[in-house]
């Protein structure tokens, strides 16, 4: 029974992060071609800058919306953990949000400009991301870490620099 308190302790200390990004750049859209158009290869590169910085943070999900970028941003990152993808949205709701914090396990999420903010800030219950982000704003890797029910924002930049 000595162990109980140390058990205890352990488990309140558990915490998981849900990682948020948008889709990397995408090629242009070409005559005849639709709006859901594949990444261009620094957006390709960007990709793999994403599970290089993810690579030890044990990733157990991986959530995207259906378009080409969205997936092609998440696919290095869900198959050096062997996961499969799984698609929401586009726009985020409070059941999605829901189900991201009952997952006590490192996510990682790829939507786009005007659904990161949305995300973070359901996600934290607090304005952390301002806005949409800029049209040529692809740097951004925004970590929520859960411990509890308390959430800790954490912003910093990956890959290339954005133009």
């Amino acid at each position: 029974m000595r162990l109980l308190p140390f058990i205890l302790l352990f488990l309140s200390s558990c915490s998981h992060s849900i990682y948020v990004v948008r889709h990397a750049e995408k090629a242009p859209a070409g005559p005849n071609m639709n709006s859901d158009v594949p990444l261009s290869v620094p957006g390709q590169q960007r990709a793999e800058d994403l599970m290089n910085v993810l690579k030890d943070k044990k990733i157990s999900i991986v959530y995207s919306t259906q378009t080409v970028r969205t997936v092609s941003t998440a696919t290095p990152t869900a198959d050096h953990f062997g996961v499969a993808i799984e698609l929401y949205g586009p726009r985020p709701d409070s059941i999605f949000i829901s189900k991201l914090l009952s997952h006590k396990k490192n996510l990682l999420v790829v939507g786009h400009s005007n659904t990161v903010d949305d995300i973070v800030n359901m996600l934290c219950g607090a304005t952390k991301v301002a806005g949409d982000l800029g049209d040529k704003e692809y740097d951004n890797l925004y970590e929520v870490k859960v411990k509890g029910k308390k959430k800790i924002f954490v912003g910093r930049k990956f890959g290339a620099k954005s133009e």
